[in-house]
């Protein structure tokens, strides 16, 4: 449960900074309107652009199953900060609380295992993807947020994504945020592309290299690597 619980403290954290001490109230300190359910389903949209869907175009696609764990990931953020507002709009548990309960499901005990996961078929895949994007586009309620966390879980396993993946890559995205933020990322002017690789890409073999580097380590690392 720690891994999990960190993740969710993590993410409480990096939505007071980004989007100001109160965003669960659904408004940045800027006074701009929150919506995690459509942050979910776009994001969940760049998540089926990993594979070679379209039958009218690229036919010979490969699915770009490296992108896929990212972007999975990417979808992760907006499920916690989603399930972290309701959680605090209803008052009904703590950070701990919610991260307990959500260690007990029986998709996230799949999860927690030190075992390589295979991917499931690109179908299937398909089929829980679309089931997180249904789940976005219904009213908020607890039988939808118990619904989603379970189908996020089946999504991270049939992504190959052990607990230990998942953590490591949500913390390499979250450090990759905060550096984004620190480089002009809202202003516009944060360079995505580093010498011919996407910064997610950069900071996904950063972690690959050294899975002992610390969050303070990666910042350092990427700041090194960032082609200002």
């Amino acid at each position: 449960m720690n891994k999990l619980l960190c993740m969710l403290e993590l993410q409480q954290k990096l939505n007071d900074a980004t989007n100001g001490p109160e965003w669960e109230k659904g408004v940045t300190k800027q006074g701009k309107k929150i919506n995690w359910c459509r942050c979910i389903y776009m994001e969940s949209a760049e998540m089926i652009d990993s594979f070679g869907w379209k039958h009218w175009k690229s036919i010979a696609q490969e699915t770009d199953y490296a992108n896929l764990q990212i972007e999975i990931v990417d979808v992760w953020h907006f499920v916690m900060s989603l399930i972290l507002e309701f959680t605090h709009k209803n008052g009904a548990e703590t950070i701990e609380e919610l991260a307990l309960r959500m260690s007990q499901t029986p998709e996230y005990q799949k999860l927690s295992t030190e075992q390589n996961l295979v991917f499931g078929s690109d179908e299937l895949l398909m089929v829980k993807i679309e089931n997180v994007v249904r789940l976005s586009l219904i009213p908020v309620s607890p039988e939808m947020i118990g619904a989603l966390i379970e189908e996020f879980f089946e999504l991270a396993y049939l992504g190959a994504l052990n607990l230990t993946q998942l953590y490591r890559l949500y913390v390499g995205k979250n450090i990759l945020n905060q550096f984004r933020q620190d480089h002009g990322y809202k202003e516009g002017h944060y360079i995505k592309i580093w010498n011919g690789l996407e910064d997610n890409a950069v900071m996904k073999s950063a972690w690959e290299k050294n899975g002992d580097l610390t969050p303070e380590a990666l910042y350092e690392l990427l700041k090194k690597a960032y082609p200002a």
